[in-house]
């Protein structure tokens, strides 16, 4: 398997979630077992020159990359949850989008102070809620060794956003 053929699996859902929208869907990479165990690996080992303490997941699909990257490197799991969804004491991050506001919140004692932390989610867009999570890392202490998305949607500028940090992108488009 290559990083070509992972792309290939990725499919375009027209008109999705609003017209005039083309829509990635990894969901086929997902189901594929040989696809994600590769892509997992590839992630995982994209990460190899990078020193941290653990990886940060953005609900809910960061989870879905983030946590087997964070087991097959040894690394604890933080949870970057939307508001409501963490019982212990916690901090949270709001951010406006072009729809309304969002917020993400996290435990604070996900990371000693001075821990580094590598944040994963499925795909850069906006680059707004990466930003986010970053800032909410920051807050509770911890530094920010870089991110590590699957896809990345070059046309939207994300990376911009993000330039004061390490960006690393397994596919582009």
């Amino acid at each position: 398997m290559t990083i070509g053929e992972i792309k290939a699996l990725i499919r375009d859902v027209p008109d999705f979630p609003k017209p005039g929208i083309l829509f990635k869907d990894i969901t086929p990479v997902l189901q594929n077992a040989e696809a994600y165990r590769f892509l997992i690996d590839e992630m995982s080992s994209a990460l190899d020159s990078i020193e941290f303490n653990k990886i940060a997941g953005i609900e809910s699909r960061g989870f879905v990359f983030g946590a087997p990257i964070a087991y097959k490197l040894g690394k604890g799991f933080i949870m970057l949850r939307k508001k409501g969804k963490l019982p212990y004491i916690k901090e949270s991050e709001c951010y406006d989008l072009e729809y309304g506001v969002d917020c993400i919140e996290v435990h604070v004692d996900s990371v000693e102070p001075g821990e580094s932390v590598i944040i994963v989610d499925d795909v850069l867009a906006t680059g707004g809620t990466a930003l986010h999570a970053a800032k909410l890392i920051e807050k509770i202490g911890g530094k920010v060794a870089g991110f590590l998305f699957f896809v990345e949607l070059e046309f939207l500028n994300g990376r911009e956003k993000l330039k004061d940090y390490n960006v690393i992108s397994m596919v582009r488009f």
